[in-house]
């Protein structure tokens, strides 16, 4: 197999393992509507929460039930196509393939009463939509919906922006608090607070750490640190007081989701290198992100 051949290969199993995650994910989500969701008559998060609100206050108001699909679809058409210069073709597609599917399994399997108790579904049906989103994002899709908004805040702006979706949803669950009860919305505040917990600590992409490195080969750790990440870095002069030698000090500023395969590269260049990794809370200036 020569390496053109080879690289093809690669390509199409990695679509593969993308499409079969993003199915995997689809399936969390409408599990997590019909199992969670429905059972607690609670309200999700994003578009998902704009749809179930839309199906509950057609059925409540007007007697009329509407399929999910019929709003979920449409309700994601919009922000993609406003994004969609930051998106990329792939990430729209496996995005909307995604909100297809999860429209279609949450309208074809049945609702399944696993617990009675509001405050288990509330916490495990936020754990479901969170597992289900965290894994379409970590093969570079998404569910929809407002993770569309997400990503584009994230790609223009350069930070996480997962946090500020969650101040938007609480205002949706309030409204819904105000025409069917405000117990279960503010359930659903906690539903919808646990599932952003587990996408901020499992998807760290848009999420940056800082490394400061005392080396004796500088070079070569910026080698690596430029060759795995695209990132640059600062080298800075130092005296040690506990010998009084000269220190060789790297800082340089990546990606929370590098920084496990960045330490191991520097530790196989000097496994004496001593490496600190801090937390980023905001960046200025030029910062690569890899785009869609």
């Amino acid at each position: 197999m020569n390496r053109l051949e080879g690289g093809t290969a690669s390509v199409v199993k990695r679509e593969i393992i993308s499409i079969f995650a993003i199915s995997v994910g689809s399936l969390f989500l409408a599990l997590g509507v019909n199992c969670f969701v429905d059972i607690g008559g609670l309200y999700p998060s994003g578009f998902t929460g704009v749809t179930v609100l839309a199906q509950r206050v057609c059925f409540s108001f007007l007697g009329i039930s509407i399929p999910f699909s019929l709003v979920y679809i449409p309700l994601n058409v919009i922000p993609a196509i406003l994004a969609r210069n930051y998106l990329g073709k792939r990430f729209l597609i496996y995005s909307f393939y995604s909100a297809i599917l999860t429209s279609i399994l949450t309208d074809a399997l049945p609702n399944i009463d696993i617990t009675d108790d509001i405050l288990l579904i509330a916490i495990f049906g936020g754990i479901a939509n969170g597992i289900g989103n965290t894994i379409c994002l970590l093969v570079d899709g998404s569910t929809g919906g407002t993770s569309f908004i997400s990503i584009y805040v994230s790609e223009k702006y350069g930070k996480d922006a997962w946090n500020y979706i969650f101040a938007g949803n609480v205002v949706v669950l309030l409204c819904a608090g105000l025409l069917f009860g405000i117990d279960k919305a503010l359930y659903s505040i906690i539903y919808q607070f646990t599932a952003t917990q587990i996408i901020n600590t499992f998807f760290k992409k848009y999420q940056k750490a800082a490394l400061w490195i005392i080396t004796d080969m500088p070079e070569s750790v910026y080698a690596k640190i430029k060759n795995i990440t695209n990132h640059s870095a600062t080298m800075f002069k130092g005296t040690g007081f506990y010998d009084g030698k000269e220190q060789n000090m790297v800082y340089s500023v990546v990606g929370r989701d590098q920084v496990n395969t960045v330490v191991k590269a520097i530790t196989q260049v000097d496994e004496r290198a001593f490496v600190n990794v801090t937390k980023v809370k905001e960046v200025q200036g030029n910062f690569y992100n890899k785009p869609n």
